[in-house]
Parts: structure tokens; C-alpha cells; sequence
């Protein structure tokens, strides 16, 4: 290629430096002009985040693709390319794996990538990521002017320092994350994630980040298996506590008597098997955050002592007298209605507002739309690692079958059921694969075992004088009763199978007289 028709390529690319773009839309616009200018079936921009690669926007690659975390350790191809200061081509008959074996938009058959090259991208002299071509015909990049790709990749490079630096100059305001940095280096924990691109996620994401850079009291709603945690995580990384614990408690997993304990601590003999004092989690997250999860569970009586060191920072530990002051933010998650609590006299209205300060819903799967699939990439990624495959992907298929469900259990239930199908599909091969395939018969999902709600049961109450409560019940009764006659005398298996926590079902299922 010439260097007139390389620069009238990079023309636009130019212009656009000076642009006010969307990340996803620069990187977009990027991949495109990449693939005019070099021919092929398929690219990727990908940024290196500790020891994987994330993919930021593809052109001809699976939707799932962008889900996916490619660890670098176990892409031979992916190291090579970061270990060369320039661009890199396969031999067609290399004997290394693809990690795009299986992803390349269109093909529904177990093609390979039979050409691929890629280069480094550096910004500030650091290695940032890669850009990789790929193409299904072995010779397709013979003519292939590897000069025009570094070339390319030093205005990526650019590309990828403008917007690194429009999104600091956006968020300068917030807190610096260097502690935080820090703090995970120091305790083993891996920052997390929340995964896609819905314009409900959008909100929710940008709605963390408004919260997180204040220090109020934070509720956090939604359906059982949304992601509640993470997204506590989300706020807490976006403090200026991010430096300092996240201290975590599932309110519904222990006992009244042991709650208050877990929660403020204890002196020798305060009670029996008290052998020694113990601090609480308040005095735990001192600095940081607090976290209670499935808080709709707590007592009237739990709750009354939460309100006064909610109210004060000062507790007491169970079995002493000596007032302990604490400074913690308090985040805390339910998937009950907590106002029609208060409502029928199970909640204290007082407590009920002391954390409902922000209110914060999270959306359901079924309401994110492609985001099903963006998740079901990165489980499958995780999966594929898990089960030492080459490639594990979904067949046209099963994408239906994914979008079609509507997901009760939502983000937990896409994650045990990418699992199970990627365990049982591999279980049915005579002869280990390298490219795994998931069906939609693989997934096993159908549409017909999903209540449906339209319709109620023939033991739900019906008719104008029809109790919503009682309806709910006799509803929940099923389910319940369904799950068991599947998973025999197995609570645990049962309340997997509900995607609840096993404590959760026993509480549930006691107050429906089921145990």
C-alpha cells in the first residue's frame, strides 16, 4: 500500500481525535477503518487489565466476544503478540490454538482461523493491548504490507490515548481508585465487573457512579440473582472509602442471636461458646463499608439496634457496656418490597427510611437485552478455561433460545446454566473436541416449564375477592413443591434449582408451611 492511500484511510481517524465520541463509537469507528484498509473477516481491539486481554469493540466476531476474558497464559498466540515490539503473522500451519476458533460471525460449521496477525499497541511506552486481524483463507495476508499495519496501530495508539484522557478529564472529579489498588493487591481480591452495554445497565452504572462519590446510605433492589453484591462493590470502588474493607454479611444466613454478634461484636461469656472477645463487622469495615445482604430479614429487634449505631456510629458488644464509635458506610441489598413491609407492620418504618436514603434498583436480565449474550461470552470464556477447550461457543440456536427465555433467576441462572450445558455438552462427545459447540437442546431450556403468570395455578385464588398476598403465597407454594418433586428430599438442590439462597428457602418455606 502506498502511502497516499494509506494516509486519505487515516484521514478520518485524524478528524475524529478532535471529536467529542463515545468510547464504543471511537473504537468502532477505529475497527472499521482497519478493515478497509486491510481486508479481512474479522479484528478486535483489546486492552490488557492485569493478566487477561478485554475485548473493547470487534468487527466480524460473535456478539459474546466483547463477555469474554482472554487470560494471557492460556493463549499462546495472545503471548506472542504482546512479547513483539511490532506486528506478528502466523504460519498458516502453526500447531498454536486460536482463540477466535469458533467465534467469527456467519460460520456455522467448526472453521478455523487459517490466517491471523496482530500487533501491540503502546501507550506511554507501556504495552495498552493488541489489535488482531483474522481471515478464513490461509493466504489471505501475503500481500499484506506489514508497515501499513504499524502504521495503523500508531494512530490506534492515539485513538486509545484520547480517549483514555477524555474519560480521566470526566471523572477527575471522582475519588482517585489508588488505594483501592492497593487494598485488593494487599487482601487477594480481584476487582469485578459489571458486563454490558443495555441502556438499563448504562443507568444503573452511571447511577453507581453519582452515588458512589457521596457518602449516603444506599438500597439496593431487584430480583434474586441480579447482581446486587456487585453492584455494592461497584459503589464502594467509586468511593473515597475504596481505599479502606468492604465488609460483607448475608443477613438471612444466621440466627437472630448470631446476627447481632456478626454484627457488634461480643466479650468472653457474653454467651455460651463466647470463649473470647471478638470484634464485629461495624468495627471490621471501620473506615470502609459495610454490606448486608437480603437486609429484609433482619428482625424487628435487629433492626432497632442497626437504627441507634446508624444514627450515632456508636454500639455496644454484646455482653459490655463500653461504647465503641465507628465511621462506616452502610450499603445494604433486598429483593422484598421493603415499603409494603412497613406497610403490614414486618419492618420498622424508621429503619426503612434510615436506608432507603438512595434508593437503587437493579434491572432483571430479561430487561437488558444483548447483554444476555455479552454475559453469556464471559461465562463462556470461564467455562472454556475450566474445561481446557480450545474454543466454547453458541450455536445460532441456543442464541435464540437465550434471548427468547425470560430468566427468572437472571444473571445467577445464566451462569449455573452455562455451566451445566457446557459440562453435559462436553460429557457427549465420543472424542474430545477443540471447538465446543453449545445447542439449544444442550441448554435445555423450555419455554413450557416457565409458570406462567397469566394463567394462575388451580389451588391460586381467583375472582374479585382473590387476596394478592395469598396469591403470591399459593403461587410460591408451587414452585417450591415443583422444585422438590425434581430434587427428592435435596433443600439445597431445590433451592439452587429456585436460585435462592439455601437459608432464604428454609425461611420461605416455613412461612408457607411447607416445613
Amino acid at each position: 500500500m502506498t502511502a497516499k492511500p494509506l494516509l486519505t484511510a487515516l484521514l478520518p481517524l485524524v478528524s475524529d481525535l478532535s471529536r467529542d465520541l463515545p468510547e464504543q463509537e471511537r473504537y468502532r469507528r477505529l475497527l472499521q477503518t482497519l478493515r478497509t484498509l486491510l481486508p479481512c473477516d474479522a479484528t478486535a481491539l483489546l486492552r490488557l487489565e492485569g493478566d487477561a486481554l478485554v475485548p473493547l469493540a470487534v468487527d466480524g466476531l460473535s456478539t459474546d466476544t466483547l463477555g469474554r476474558r482472554f487470560k494471557v497464559s492460556e493463549h499462546p498466540r495472545f503471548e506472542r503478540l504482546l512479547a513483539s515490539p511490532g506486528p506478528t503473522r502466523f504460519d498458516a500451519d502453526t500447531t498454536l490454538p486460536d482463540p477466535y476458533d469458533g467465534l467469527v460471525e456467519g460460520l456455522h460449521e467448526d472453521l478455523h482461523v487459517h490466517d491471523c496477525l496482530g500487533c501491540p499497541l503502546f501507550v506511554d511506552e507501556h504495552p495498552w493491548g493488541l489489535l488482531t486481524l483474522d481471515a478464513l483463507d490461509a493466504r489471505r495476508f501475503d500481500s499484506l504490507d506489514l508497515e501499513a499495519l504499524q502504521a495503523f496501530a500508531s494512530m490506534a495508539a492515539a485513538t486509545v490515548t484520547v480517549a483514555q484522557r477524555i474519560d480521566h478529564l470526566a471523572l477527575r472529579a471522582e475519588n482517585e481508585h489508588q488505594r483501592a489498588e492497593f487494598y485488593r493487591q494487599a487482601s487477594g481480591q480481584q476487582p469485578r465487573e459489571m458486563i454490558g452495554q443495555s441502556p438499563a445497565l448504562k443507568r444503573l452504572v452511571d447511577e453507581t457512579r453519582l452515588v458512589g462519590s457521596s457518602d449516603l446510605t444506599v438500597l439496593i433492589t431487584g430480583e434474586t440473582g441480579v447482581g446486587k453484591e456487585l453492584v455494592a462493590q461497584a459503589i464502594h470502588q467509586a468511593s473515597s472509602r475504596a481505599g479502606q474493607p468492604m465488609v460483607s454479611l448475608n443477613c438471612a444466613a444466621l440466627p437472630d442471636t448470631l446476627v447481632e454478634s456478626e454484627l457488634f461484636g461480643h466479650v468472653r461469656g457474653a454467651f455460651t461458646g463466647a470463649t473470647s472477645e471478638r470484634r464485629g463487622k461495624f468495627e471490621l469495615a471501620n473506615g470502609g463499608t459495610l454490606f448486608l445482604d437480603e437486609v429484609g430479614e433482619l428482625s424487628l429487634t435487629v433492626q432497632a439496634k442497626l437504627l441507634r449505631v446508624l444514627q450515632s456510629g456508636q454500639l455496644q458488644r454484646l455482653g459490655s457496656d463500653r461504647e465503641h464509635r465507628v465511621d462506616v458506610r452502610l450499603i445494604a441489598a433486598t429483593n422484598r418490597d421493603l415499603a409494603e413491609e412497613v406497610r403490614d407492620g414486618r419492618y420498622r418504618a424508621d429503619f426503612y427510611h434510615r436506608l432507603s436514603v438512595y434508593p437503587l434498583l437493579v434491572p432483571p436480565l430479561r430487561e437488558r437485552g444483548a447483554d444476555i449474550l455479552l454475559l453469556s461470552g464471559f461465562f463462556l470464556e470461564q467455562n472454556r478455561s475450566r474445561l481446557g477447550l480450545n474454543s466454547l461457543r453458541l450455536s445460532t440456536d441456543a442464541q435464540e433460545a437465550l434471548m427468547a427465555y425470560p430468566w427468572p433467576g437472571n444473571v445467577r441462572e445464566l451462569e449455573h446454566l452455562i455451566g451445566r450445558a457446557s459440562l453435559k455438552a462436553l460429557g457427549q462427545q465420543g472424542k474430545r473436541p477443540t471447538i465446543l459447540t453449545l445447542s439449544a437442546s444442550d441448554l435445555g431450556l423450555r419455554m413450557g416449564d416457565t409458570p406462567d403468570v397469566a394463567e394462575p395455578p388451580a389451588d391460586q385464588p381467583t375472582g374479585a375477592d382473590a387476596d394478592l398476598r395469598q396469591a403470591t403465597d399459593a403461587f410460591q407454594r408451587r414452585l417450591i413443591q415443583a422444585s422438590l418433586a425434581r430434587h427428592p428430599g435435596n433443600w439445597a438442590a431445590a433451592a439452587r434449582d429456585l436460585g435462592l439462597d439455601r437459608a432464604n428457602l428454609s425461611r420461605l418455606a416455613k412461612r408457607l408451611g411447607l416445613k
